[in-house]
């Protein structure tokens, strides 16, 4: 419940409403606007490719070879920023924040970027969408074919109050077709109490209808 509901203070009870789809409670990182269905990729770690492979100490003796450093690793971005573009990817969704090169390479590459997402969220879409984290592999990003790819119906801006938010709606591959409940009140305290309210009598339902044998 926590992850279907977002409370918006200040506003008064009547401008609360439903939304199809999920609203994630943070901002786009980058944003391209795109229409119809778009692909949408999970990752779980940094998409900025490291420099020394794990156990391996790197030393950098001057400042020449530390930009070289640099040019490999926007190089190595890219190319991977440009195989999820051949991919038809155009919404990269991760639970960890990515270094402005990705950003940057996503922007220039028309794919939208939310990062920061909490555990629960990433784990909600994934049953959703029956999807698991994209795990790039390393030298090898050409021979990855990128099954592990959702679909959004939509994915746009969303301002509640003064926060900015991103609204997607996923094409579910379950019964359970998410939707969003915007709870606006006078102040939190309000809010949480409704919350609670509505969290109270949707665990009622639930256990009215349960299957008895």
């Amino acid at each position: 419940f926590a992850e279907l509901y977002a409370a918006v203070p200040g506003l008064p009870l009547a401008s609360s409403r439903i939304l199809p789809g999920l609203v994630l409670r943070r901002d786009f990182a980058a944003y391209c606007p795109a229409v119809g269905d778009l692909r949408v990729v999970l990752v779980t770690e940094p998409l900025r490719p490291p420099l020394p492979a794990p156990g391996v100490e790197l030393v950098v003796d001057s400042e020449g070879r530390y930009q070289a450093s640099l040019r490999w690793i926007s190089r190595r971005t890219e190319a991977l920023m440009k195989h999820l573009r051949s991919h038809n990817v155009q919404l990269l969704l991760s639970s960890v924040k990515q270094e402005a090169v990705v950003i940057h390479c996503a922007q220039s590459h028309g794919v939208s970027v939310v990062e920061c997402l909490s555990a629960e969220e990433m784990a909600l879409i994934c049953e959703i969408t029956g999807v698991s984290p994209y795990e790039p592999l390393g030298d090898h990003i050409h021979r990855d074919q990128i099954t592990e790819a959702a679909v959004a119906t939509f994915c746009q801006p969303l301002l509640l109050g003064s926060k900015r938010c991103v609204h997607v709606g996923f094409a579910s591959v379950c019964a359970f077709q998410p939707h969003c409940l915007v709870l606006c009140g006078p102040v939190d305290a309000v809010n949480e109490q409704h919350a609670a309210a509505l969290q109270g009598a949707f665990t009622m339902l639930q256990q009215l209808f349960e299957r008895v044998d």
